[in-house]
């Protein structure tokens, strides 16, 4: 079945421009979703958009509104919005080339899969596709989705293109702010040699397919088993809290360099009672 599309428009790259299509990289099925129900009636819990004074408001009457000052707005109607002449509503221009290891992840959002729109699109898309594996790079640009202007990162993934929307510099928390109070007083060199230990003693490949949601396995469990027999006992077990453990302690351990234990004591003989000597 083909990927239903919510984005067409074109890929850009001074003078070559190809149309292309973007569908969404994840997969929301797999996403444990609820909704809020009355619990007399089971029915489900619908919202009302009110105004104060106003009571309910239907939805052809409901504006956007851009708040200048408390409680002053400038209102604009969709099709004012929609007249914004953004070259970025219908084209990803990729203005610039930088290593993909240079981005920090904390600036990646949303992933999208990037395809041709068309067979005519097709050998122009791989050669940028091929080029970009080539050179380890992955092309910076903009696009506007859902009414926001988006940075955007473009970069070669398997036998196709990955875009993922990034947030702004100005979106971003500054690190050294943030951790401004942790201690920076010179750390025991015996801790740090058995943490790189233990990191490389588990270090391998990352293979996603080893990690499962178990939260959402529990959850789809706990919904069969309700619909099978209608009430589930719930396990009221206790949990303990967790021993304080010295950390270095802790390290040793999970390195594997716990302190032997002392071999047990020996059981005493039995003590002989002396024997008598005979006399000549």
């Amino acid at each position: 079945m083909a990927e239903r599309s919510f984005w067409k428009g074109q890929l850009r790259l001074s003078l070559v421009t190809i149309p292309v299509r973007m569908v969404s990289a994840t997969n929301a099925d797999a996403e444990i979703h609820f909704h809020q129900l009355d619990r007399s009636s089971k029915k489900r819990i619908r919202y009302v958009k009110t105004a104060p004074g106003v009571g309910e408001v239907a939805n052809e009457n409901i504006v956007k509104g851009f708040e200048v000052e408390p409680g002053k707005y400038v209102t604009l109607e969709d099709d004012e919005i929609d007249s914004l002449k953004l070259e970025t509503r219908h084209t990803i221009e990729l203005t610039e080339f930088v290593e993909v290891c240079e981005i920090d992840p904390l600036y990646f959002d949303r992933p999208y899969y990037l395809l041709p729109d068309g067979e005519v699109a097709e050998e122009g898309y791989r050669v940028i596709r091929d080029a970009l594996r080539d050179e380890k790079k992955a092309g910076i640009g903009q696009l506007t989705l859902r009414g926001k202007e988006n940075l955007v990162a473009l970069k070669c993934s398997g036998d196709g293109l990955l875009l993922e929307t990034m947030r702004y510099e100005s979106e971003i928390k500054e690190a050294d702010d943030v951790f401004s109070k942790i201690g920076k007083s010179k750390l025991r060199g015996d801790l740090v040699d058995m943490a790189r230990e233990l990191i490389a003693k588990r270090s391998t490949h990352f293979e996603p397919a080893k990690f499962k949601n178990h939260y959402a396995y529990a959850l789809r469990e706990l919904v069969q088993a309700k619909l099978k027999n209608g009430k589930v006992t719930v396990d009221e077990e206790k949990h303990e809290k967790a021993p304080v453990i010295d950390f270095m302690e802790a390290l040793r351990n999970s390195v594997g360099k716990g302190g032997k234990k002392p071999a047990a004591a020996k059981p005493k003989a039995a003590a002989k009672a002396p024997t008598k000597r005979k006399r000549a």
